[in-house]
């Protein structure tokens, strides 16, 4: 079992809120020492650090998510009084957090007008000689958001996020991409610098060689690639859709890290119509039904760098709002996926609704919205199974290959 491990790099003992691990109690680590819980995959919570009584600076965590990836972010969104960082141990290109958040913001009060000061009372709280020692919640304050904005953008949760139909900041939705694959975690905290001690070089680049492992591919020879490389899309459904393709943000030895918010294109089908959508033979990533989730996702690379096909399957570790299938076009007659409606005979229970308010079968695996959802997971496994699309973990569902380059996806 992988685990959590807090690092208290500051002089004194620092008192941490756990959510989700440890029978939700509170911990506190020694000045110099390091703590750690167990985490067992598929789980999810939070680190929050506790300053005089107060919520601070937290990392959200889920363990083994979608993909066999863990989902970590460093959040300021409810206050913070200290500095926080996060990273997959041994990985130090995933990690995130600001090292200097509160000298940054405490540089950044002084050269705050009076004005903005003002309107910042009772949000920002100093000691006798004017230094921040906390601030509050940011959420609860457009004013603070905008000044945190000015040194942390990018760098931690400032607002919200995506969430309840709020498209969020790209910016901090960014911070929900993925790690690479499943490890232990490292939280460093310290009132001064909280940059990780054991932290490795970081890469030189997020995409490396993905060979497809999950079955072997079918020996037949290919037929023509008439249609060139990319998929054949038909919107098998009574209504007109449009369908967003996302590349993945990095990809590794049978691992990827999924793309929530940048889609590379998108394509509009009327009821009953298939097109042809070309493209490029570096594509590793999916389609889906629009922007939103809970959504079905149909993951796909072109070309393999093992042996040149095109691979894919049918995922809902991200919900369901739709059946789909996916098949070969090289003449192999490979085909994987489900055609049935299981959303019209789904629990009330293991469905949630996008944020444009349609119905769809919640996340298996959860995210930074919500937790997985176990009767989602029993609800998918009695009527599609794992063999027919991922449901929960990395193995167990059909591989489709075809040497053409060129995948058949139907959307229901």
């Amino acid at each position: 079992m992988h685990s959590i491990n807090i690092h208290n790099k500051s002089g004194h003992d620092q008192t941490f809120e756990v959510h989700g691990w440890a029978n939700n109690q509170n911990i506190t680590v020694k000045a110099g020492q390091t703590s750690k819980i167990p985490a067992p995959d598929g789980s999810s919570g939070a680190i929050i650090a506790l300053h005089e009584g107060h919520e601070g600076e937290q990392v959200e965590i889920t363990k083994n998510g979608y993909g066999g990836n863990d989902f970590f972010d460093v959040s300021n969104i409810v206050g913070a009084g200290g500095n926080i960082t996060a990273m997959q141990v041994g990985d130090q290109s995933t990690l995130k957090g600001d090292p200097h958040f509160m000298q940054d913001m405490n540089a950044a009060w002084h050269k705050a007008s009076q004005d903005t000061r003002n309107k910042l009372k009772g949000f920002v709280f100093t000691n006798g000689q004017g230094k921040v020692t906390r601030i509050g919640p940011i959420k609860d304050s457009p004013e603070l958001e905008k000044l945190v904005r000015t040194f942390a953008n990018g760098k931690a949760y400032v607002g919200v996020g995506a969430w309840n139909g709020n498209p969020g900041n790209p910016d901090d939705n960014a911070q929900s991409s993925a790690g690479h694959g499943n490890k232990d975690i490292l939280i460093t905290y310290n009132d001064g610098d909280a940059s990780p001690d054991l932290a490795s070089p970081k890469r030189e680049s997020r995409v490396a060689a993905f060979e497809v492992q999950r079955v072997q591919v079918a020996a037949a020879p290919p037929a023509p690639p008439a249609n060139g490389p990319g998929i054949i899309l038909t919107n098998k459904s009574k209504q007109e859709c449009t369908y967003f393709f996302y590349g993945n943000y990095w990809n590794g030895n049978g691992t990827a890290g999924a793309n929530f918010d940048k889609p590379m294109k998108n394509v509009t089908l009327a009821a009953g119509a298939k097109s042809h959508i070309p493209l490029p033979t570096t594509f590793k990533g999916r389609v889906q039904r629009g922007t939103e989730l809970p959504a079905t996702w149909v993951e796909f690379q072109i070309s393999a760098s093992n042996d040149g096909a095109a691979h894919g399957d049918i995922s809902l570790e991200q919900g369901c709002d739709g059946a789909a299938t996916i098949a070969s076009t090289d003449g192999t007659n490979r085909k994987n996926g489900f055609a049935n409606d299981v959303l019209k005979d789904a629990p009330a229970a293991a469905c949630a609704k996008k944020p444009n308010g349609t119905k769809a079968i919640a996340t298996t695996v959860g995210n930074w919205a919500a937790g997985p959802n176990q009767a989602a997971i029993d609800y998918l496994k009695k009527v599609v199974g794992q063999k027919k699309a991922y449901i929960v973990g990395g193995t167990g569902t059909d591989d489709v290959a075809s040497k053409n380059k060129c995948l058949a996806v139907d959307m229901y």
